[in-house]
């Protein structure tokens, strides 16, 4: 299940809350669970993917209830000693790659580029999975301010209550990681929850999980770079297929551990090709005053 929101001011954590005076809204899914599209203001939040409407959660939720801090903040991390983000005559800071489009966590102080045709969230959406027998949904893991690679790539009604579900075909976000001993650990923790919530789930078995390598952007972070691809899992539903995530997990200017993720379906005929995933990795940096979204 997947979900975004920002807490009015002044609010409590709005965590677990639902509200459901009203009218269900369309449905959308993410492979066998569904996803919760969410768009918040101070006083409305409209939610996708479940009956009426939902508060949510901060990003970060791992299933230990990891990184679950109040959603009320947007302000700006602090300025990264040595980001090397690509700086305008204006002062303002571009993407990396000609063409491509900048994405920006700042709570968690993180940027990092996609190509156009991936579409942004907002600033304060979160997107998660979790169980889909958990009637709390509590996340096993989440990303804020993500970026989506065609949301509709797939469409069906499978359990035919006459709403459709749509699919993305992946998506690429960042994350908080309290609690993480380790970049190592993050990576591995992190990349594992994206494919088995999204794919393989009830079925831990059908995960392959690559040894954890070193890598470095092109900015200098250097962190812990960890691969989880799904594989036999039985297709259930139209839209279903095997799942693949790629986890770098580093610390931030505060010094905190965070991690960028790419999770999308594997095995298809129009997957994100590895190079294009190591394209949009290499771009992660540390957010500065002036990265933005356009």
């Amino acid at each position: 299940m997947w979900q975004g929101q920002q807490s009015p001011p002044g609010q409590p954590n709005p965590q677990d809350t639902y509200v459901s005076s009203a009218p269900e809204p369309p449905r959308s899914r993410w492979s066998r669970t569904a996803i919760t599209a969410v768009a918040a203001s101070a006083a409305v939040v409209v939610a996708c993917g479940v009956t009426g409407f939902l508060v949510l959660r901060d990003d970060g939720g791992n299933g230990d209830g990891r990184d679950r801090a109040d959603a009320t903040s947007s302000a700006s991390a602090p300025a990264s000693p040595g980001g090397t983000a690509r700086s305008a005559a204006d002062g303002s800071s571009g993407p990396l790659v000609p063409g491509w489009n900048t994405v920006v966590n700042a709570k968690r102080g993180i940027t990092f580029d996609v190509p156009a045709s991936w579409k942004r969230q907002s600033a304060d959406w979160v997107s998660y999975v979790a169980e889909d027998d958990d009637p709390e949904e509590k996340p096993l893991v989440a990303m804020m301010a993500p970026a989506v690679l065609k949301e509709k790539w797939c469409t069906s009604d499978d359990d035919k209550d006459g709403n459709e579900e749509d699919t993305p075909l992946a998506s690429t976000g960042t994350t908080g990681e309290k609690g993480s001993k380790s970049a190592a650990e993050a990576a591995e923790d992190t990349s594992k929850n994206w494919v088995y919530g999204g794919y393989t789930q009830p079925d831990s078995s059908r995960l392959t999980i690559g040894e954890p390598e070193s890598y470095r952007t092109k900015s200098g972070i250097e962190g812990s770079l960890v691969t989880v691809t799904s594989s036999g899992t039985p297709k259930k539903g139209k839209c279903d297929s095997a799942g693949k995530a790629v986890t770098f997990a580093f610390k931030n200017a505060e010094g905190d551990f965070v991690s960028w993720t790419y999770v999308g379906a594997h095995g298809v005929p129009d997957e994100v090709s590895d190079t294009t995933i190591r394209q949009i990795l290499g771009t992660v940096r540390l957010f500065e005053e002036g990265d933005g979204q356009d």
